[in-house]
């Protein structure tokens, strides 16, 4: 008897560029490694089976790499035809064969991400349950927090504002940005902003800014602020110098959003470079690989906290033994129909099968470029 439930017949691709309100700054932009950023280049995948189901998937890039990301999908699409759409690890092989002469991590996986993604969407479309309840759930709702009003363009008082504000609107936590080139005035905004929000969790993110003493000095002036953690403070792949922070300080290290496959986090994970890890599922190569990423992150008792693309992470997070954090970012809400819940502080699991999101019509007008392939 074939065991095989039904096949793939139309992959369908497409790039969109999000345009952002505002151009986005952080320390990053302030050394001149990047430009103030001003869209996300968006990579969906819709897949279609012969049984009429069709899954939703996406992956991103920001500033660079959108149109790599695009064109490596349009190559290796072709490979999903025919497939049985449940045998999700045997296709995520496939594909990344396909492309293996530009390697298993980066860009290559960044765009085999958006189709794994989809194929997972539609597995928990089959089984007419949300993704977090397809993988098995640990509770229906994770603790959020805001990033996307704590910029370092923004001027101190209109970040304790949205701030406040955030906290006001059920979100559970703040991150604002630092890596000034005086520390004094990162103290004196984070200050401000644990000032203005009171006990709510409080995080910062230095976005690999500083060298190895600049970070000891940073992460001992700030341990008094009760901080939830303190993210990237040295280069993302600067494991060993992650590694002596954390064994120095109370306040938690946390890392991971940069490293492009699951094997980086592995590298990570062995040397205790984080108290916190921060996978991005579309980064690391789709679901699949994530999964391997949090039960790397749970052997090592370890808390997670998945990076950007909350519509993806929010059903990961929940399925994480441990209590996880969530990012919220209101940048992608203009892609799709439907919004996530936040209240008392917590994202809130959609009784919706799948990812329980669809692509916007707006999304469809920002498209610029396309591709189908079929059976």
């Amino acid at each position: 008897m074939n065991a095989t439930l039904d096949r793939i017949t139309r992959v369908r691709i497409s790039s969109v560029t999000l345009p952002l309100a505002t151009p986005i700054s952080d320390a990053k932009v302030l050394t001149g490694r990047q430009k103030p950023m001003t869209e996300v280049a968006m990579l969906f995948a819709e897949i279609t089976t012969e049984a009429g189901l069709e899954g939703v998937g996406f992956s991103y890039s920001k500033r660079a790499g959108g149109p790599g990301q695009f064109a490596h999908a349009r190559e290796i699409a072709p490979v999903l035809l025919g497939e049985d759409p449940s045998d999700i690890a045997k296709i995520w092989d496939k594909l990344v064969w396909a492309g293996a002469s530009v390697g298993r991590s980066g860009l290559p996986v960044q765009a085999i991400a958006a189709f794994d993604v989809a194929l997972w969407d539609l597995k928990a479309k089959r089984a007419g349950l949300p993704l977090a309840k397809l993988l098995g759930a640990h509770r229906d709702s994770v603790r959020c927090y805001n990033t996307s009003g704590g910029f370092l363009h923004s001027p101190i008082e209109e970040v304790v504002d949205r701030a406040a504000a955030a906290v006001e609107r059920g979100i559970g936590g703040i991150k604002i940005k630092v890596g000034h080139p005086s520390h004094e005035t990162d103290l004196a905004r984070v200050t401000a902003v644990r000032d203005k929000i009171g006990d709510v969790p409080l995080m910062v993110d230095a976005n690999q800014q500083w060298d190895r003493a600049a970070a000891r000095r940073m992460c001992r002036a700030l341990e008094p602020l009760d901080l939830v953690w303190i993210e990237e403070p040295l280069d993302a792949y600067d494991f060993e110098g992650h590694a002596r922070l954390s064994a120095a300080f109370d306040t938690p290290i946390a890392t991971g959003e940069m490293l492009a496959s699951a094997g980086e986090h592995a590298e990570l994970i062995r040397a205790r470079g984080a108290d916190v890890v921060q996978p991005d599922a579309p980064r690391v190569g789709g679901i699949t690989q994530f999964l391997k990423v949090m039960a790397l992150a749970d052997h090592a008792h370890l808390g997670l906290a998945p990076h950007f693309a909350m519509e993806i992470h929010i059903h990961l997070a929940a399925a994480y033994p441990r209590e996880p954090w969530v990012e919220h970012f209101e940048w992608l809400d203009p892609l799709f129909d439907e919004h996530l819940e936040i209240a008392d502080g917590r994202m809130h699991l959609s009784g919706r099968p799948g990812l329980g999101v669809t692509i916007s019509e707006q999304a469809r007008a920002w498209t610029v470029a396309r591709e189908e392939v079929r059976v």
